[in-house]
């Protein structure tokens, strides 16, 4: 194993770490607390958040091992299997944050008729509807015998060793990503953009009413006018910097693996670190969308806080349990 490979295995061995524990933190948010049960995005965030356990637990070790061994690091079943789950989890993962996206979108644009027309039934309803999309292209494929070990990812994937059958699979890869990841895209920029526009709408009203405000007063100090259109600008700059980053990660992540499925079908030889890479960050999703999506919410932050304090007062608790114990063991013989 040269150097290169050995930085991707790092790579994957790290994102494996950051996935496991902040993806386990987002579900003990969920469990922990009621009010984020109650609400649609919930089931999306469950939904995101177990695909993506999974894909961390099953997955990225089997990459991991195909990296370091440089062959198929299991059986041809458990490859065929594992690459079903691949498939499918990349799919219901781009799926979840189109679902997201549309959540976003209506609260933003029917702030009123949110509660209406998003309820715990049509999120139920859409997360179905994910799950049938997923797994409609991995039925095909292991119909067909197109899961198993491909060696430029080093993973178990979609792939075809057949000459004989190579301009159907192109065909199918090419349908593939246009339903999941082209489709995805498409809706994530037309409901984000939406936001935006509503987003900067409010504000600019907001900015109309405050100017109004610091014309009538004119007596206020500068400094205080000075914060308040710091305040306008830190507002707009805030909606623009939210959906940058959820369009952002998005393209990052998936779209370096994507190109590279798609050049790769027209026969152009493809570096083998370079495919490795581009599934690392593929997988590098993972370990993102508890940050992007769920732990630097409001709820969220609330949550972990208090399964944090709820650990530490128990540890407090047996603390002083231990030592009152101790305490008394050295005060009997002294009253004996």
């Amino acid at each position: 194993m040269n150097s290169w490979d050995a930085g991707l295995a790092g790579l994957l061995v790290g994102t494996m770490g950051v996935s496991l524990l902040s993806n386990a933190l987002v579900l003990l948010c969920v469990l922990h607390s009621a009010d984020i049960r109650r609400q649609a995005p919930a089931l999306f965030t469950l939904n995101l958040t177990c695909g993506n356990l999974l894909c961390t637990v099953v997955n990225m070790p089997l990459t991991l091992a195909g990296v370091v061994a440089q062959r198929q690091p299991a059986g041809d079943r458990l490859c065929r299997l594992a690459a079903f789950l691949d498939t499918f989890l990349a799919t219901n993962s781009m799926l979840s944050m189109a679902a997201l996206s549309i959540d976003r979108w209506v609260a933003v644009v029917f702030p009123l008729s949110y509660r209406a027309k998003m309820r715990l039934r049509d999120a139920a309803l859409m997360v179905a509807y994910t799950w049938l999309h997923a797994l409609a292209f991995p039925a095909a494929a292991l119909a067909l015998s197109w899961l198993g070990f491909h060696q430029l990812y080093a993973s178990c994937t979609l792939c075809s060793r057949r000459p004989d059958e190579r301009l159907r699979f192109a065909v199918f890869t090419g349908a593939f990503h246009a339903l999941s990841f082209l489709l995805s895209f498409v809706v994530l920029c037309c409901t984000y953009f939406k936001v935006l526009k509503v987003a900067r709408f409010h504000c600019k009203r907001i900015d109309v009413i405050t100017m109004q405000t610091l014309v009538l007063l004119v007596d206020i100090h500068p400094s205080v006018r000075e914060r308040c259109l710091e305040e306008q600008r830190r507002r707009r700059q805030r909606a623009t910097k939210k959906i940058s980053t959820f369009i952002g990660t998005f393209l990052v992540c998936f779209a370096p693996y994507v190109i590279t499925r798609l050049v790769e079908l027209s026969a152009v030889p493809i570096s083998s670190h370079w495919g490795v890479l581009s599934k690392c960050l593929a997988y590098s999703k993972a370990a993102s969308d508890p940050f992007v999506y769920s732990l630097l919410r409001h709820q969220y932050r609330k949550s972990y806080k208090e399964i944090l304090n709820r650990i530490l007062h128990r540890r407090s608790l047996r603390s002083s349990g231990f030592s009152g114990d101790s305490h008394s063991q050295n005060i009997l013989p002294v009253s004996e």
